[in-house]
């Protein structure tokens, strides 16, 4: 059966899901074979296209919601838990 990891997480950023946290999130998603889909606010987008993530517009202390299948899911999701909850290294 197909692995499915999901995962509900917090912006901690003070600007939210702008560029920079968009990027860092595609930029780390493509290092893994799964395909990662991320909703917020009733839209569900690829977790590997850095436009379609920007629409999301998430602001700070929006829930995330975070779904990847396939054998690395846990593994990606993991990485990205930390990457998200660092708040992406920006200072708030």
């Amino acid at each position: 059966p197909m692995t499915i990891s999901k995962l509900t997480i917090s912006l901690p950023n003070a600007a939210g899901l702008h560029a920079r946290p968009c990027h860092a999130i595609v930029a780390l998603a493509l290092e893994f074979e799964c395909p990662l889909r991320i909703r917020f606010d009733g839209r569900d987008v690829n977790g590997k296209s850095i436009l379609e993530l920007m629409t999301l517009a998430a602001p700070q202390g929006a829930q995330l919601d975070l779904e990847a299948q396939g054998a690395d899911s846990k593994a990606c999701l993991d990485r990205l838990e930390s990457l998200i909850s660092s708040g992406f290294g920006e200072s708030s």
